[in-house]
C-alpha cells in the first residue's frame, strides 16, 4: 500500500458545483500501480499525530509536486517570484516526511517532495531559477548526471536519462545526511538520496509523467519487502535511525552550481 499525498484546492468543480477539493493527477495512481502497487491518497489531516498514524499503516510514501514550499519553513524572506503559501499542505506533507523518515517507510519525494524533504531535514532552497521552467502546461525535458556511487546511479544503470521537468525552484543548502545524487548540466541539484535509510530519494523531475517505472517499482520492492519483513528492509526501530525534527536551516553552503 503506497500512500500519495494530495493538492488541495481551494475551488474544484464537480457538477453544477464549485467546491474544495483534495485530488491528485491520475498519473501518479497510475504509475503506482504499473509499478506493482497499491495506491491510497492522503488529503491533508491536520490532526495531532495524524501522518504518524498513517504512515504506521502504510508500506510506502510519495510526496507529489506542486506549489512552491513557504520559504518561513526553511527561515528565508519570501522571493516576490515565489508562489503563495499552502500552509496546510506544507505542514501535512512535512509531517508524513518526518513520520516514513522515523519509522524507515520508503519515501518517494518528486519534485516539490523533494525539495520538503531537504526543508524537513534543516536544507534550504533557492526560490527562483530563470530557464528551468517551461509554458504553463507543458514539460521541459533535459538530461542529468547521475553521481557515480549512489543508489540512484546504481537504478538507472549508466548515461544521462532524459528526464520531464516543470520548476523554477531547487536545493540551495544541502540538509545534513542527504546526498547529491544527480544534477542537471547546469549543476542544479536533480535528485538527492538519504544514505542512512532503507530507501530515501527526491527527484527533481516527474517520473509519472514518462515512461520511466524504475524508481517507483524500486519504491513498491522496498515496501515489499518492509512487509515480509525480508532482511535489510526498513522496520522502525530496527533501523537504527534517530527521531527526525522539522527545524529551521541557515541559508549558506550552497549545493547549487
Amino acid at each position: 500500500m503506497i500512500g500519495v499525498s494530495t493538492y488541495l484546492e481551494p475551488v474544484a468543480r464537480w457538477g453544477p458545483w464549485e467546491l474544495p477539493a483534495a485530488l491528485l493527477p491520475a498519473d501518479y495512481h497510475r504509475l503506482v500501480q504499473r509499478a506493482g502497487g497499491t495506491a491510497l491518497l492522503l488529503p491533508p489531516d491536520p490532526a495531532p499525530g495524524a501522518a504518524r498514524a498513517v504512515v504506521e499503516r502504510l508500506d510506502g510514501v510519495v510526496v507529489a509536486g506542486g506549489p512552491d514550499v513557504d520559504p518561513a519553513r526553511y527561515g528565508a524572506e519570501r522571493d516576490p517570484r515565489t508562489g503563495p503559501p499552502a500552509h496546510e499542505r506544507d505542514a501535512w506533507e512535512a509531517a508524513l516526511i518526518a513520520a516514513a523518515l522515523d519509522a524507515d517507510v520508503p519515501l518517494l519525494g518528486v519534485c516539490r517532495g523533494m525539495q520538503l524533504m531537504n526543508v524537513v531535514l534543516g536544507g534550504t532552497l533557492l526560490q527562483h531559477l530563470d530557464g528551468h521552467a517551461g509554458a504553463p502546461g507543458t514539460w521541459e525535458t533535459h538530461p542529468v548526471r547521475p553521481v557515480p556511487g549512489t543508489r540512484l546511479a546504481e537504478l538507472l544503470g549508466p548515461g544521462s536519462p532524459e528526464v520531464k521537468t516543470h520548476h523554477h525552484q531547487a536545493v540551495d543548502r544541502l540538509a545534513e545526511g542527504l546526498v547529491v545524487c544527480a544534477r542537471a548540466g547546469d549543476g542544479t541539484v536533480e535528485a538527492v538520496e538519504l544514505p542512512s535509510a532503507d530507501f530515501a530519494l527526491g527527484v527533481q523531475w516527474h517520473p509519472e509523467a514518462g515512461e520511466e517505472l524504475r524508481l517507483m517499482e524500486e519504491l513498491v520492492a522496498r515496501a515489499a519487502a518492509r512487509r515480509s519483513g525480508a532482511p535489510g528492509a526498513g522496520g522502525g526501530s530496527s533501523g537504527g535511525r534517530q527521531r527526525v525534527e522539522q527545524r529551521g536551516a541557515q541559508p549558506s553552503g550552497r549545493v547549487h552550481e
